[in-house]
């Protein structure tokens, strides 16, 4: 039963790609740009192809290309007259969506909810949302940008404490 809908699903896409290419060879006639929708679309049937199969190996990739598709659309769409720094505050935050709808998909559609995607949209949220907030936000980021490896090293010092605590109760 796996194989068959694994070919099903296999089949869709080939039909999905197909439609979007014989598209394409009419977008000047049509007046749109399939450029466009050509990554959120990737995302689509990727998601497709893990909720039908119930596999995060594509559900995974299928929310990353949907939100990069998503910012993709929106920076040249409803906020293309944004100046370009709020644009990428835009981009950032379509971005996190995508990483959010992992945890979503995989939550819904798979026996294990996937829940590390939520560090990546924290912290691309963070930043876009601070890019659309202005200077102070900025001022903060760049400092944080030059503090970020205090945080490297302290980490490594927990781990080397916590390995020569464990050394110590073995050995006694």
């Amino acid at each position: 039963m796996k194989a068959k809908q694994e070919r099903t699903v296999g089949g869709l896409i080939l039909i999905g790609i197909g439609v979007l290419a014989l598209l394409g060879q009419f977008a000047d006639r049509i007046q749109l740009d399939f450029g466009m929708f050509i990554v959120p679309m990737i995302g689509a049937v990727l998601l497709l192809a893990g909720i039908l199969t119930r596999n995060p190996g594509a559900i995974i990739p299928g929310g990353i290309m949907s939100g990069i598709g998503l910012g993709i659309w929106l920076i040249t769409g409803p906020f293309s007259d944004m100046p370009g720094d709020l644009e990428g505050g835009v981009f950032m935050l379509a971005f996190a969506a995508g990483w959010l709808l992992i945890v979503a998909a995989t939550a819904v559609f798979t026996p294990k909810a996937h829940l590390w995607p939520l560090i990546p949209a924290a912290i691309m949220a963070l930043i876009g949302g601070g890019i659309l907030y202005g200077d102070p936000f900025l001022q903060l980021l760049s400092l944080a940008g030059k503090l970020w490896p205090l945080a490297l090293i302290a980490g490594g010092l927990l781990v080397i404490n916590e390995a020569r605590k464990r050394e110590k109760t073995a050995v006694l």
